[in-house]
């Protein structure tokens, strides 16, 4: 999981010209990171990339922070 949050965290930071310091586990993507809808849009694409995974729209909605990321891309990986 250390490697999925570090990915996560990487794609995050590529995003929002953040730095990775400033991203736990807990930061919601919105509201602690500031992420607005095409910040979110190209999150989920960066993550897309970088696991080979499909998000649908209505999971995305689901996933408010790093850890809800993690966790989805922890259980859809292939």
């Amino acid at each position: 999981m250390q490697d999925i949050l570090e990915r996560v965290r990487q794609a995050t930071v590529a995003v929002l010209k953040i730095s990775a310091e400033e991203i736990s586990l807990e930061s919601r993507f919105r509201a602690d990171l500031g992420a607005d809808s095409i910040n979110l849009v190209e999150i989920a694409m960066a993550l897309e990339a970088e696991f080979d995974i499909l998000l649908e729209d209505d999971e995305v909605a689901n996933i408010v922070t790093v850890q809800d990321a993690v966790t989805y891309i922890a259980g859809h990986q292939k």
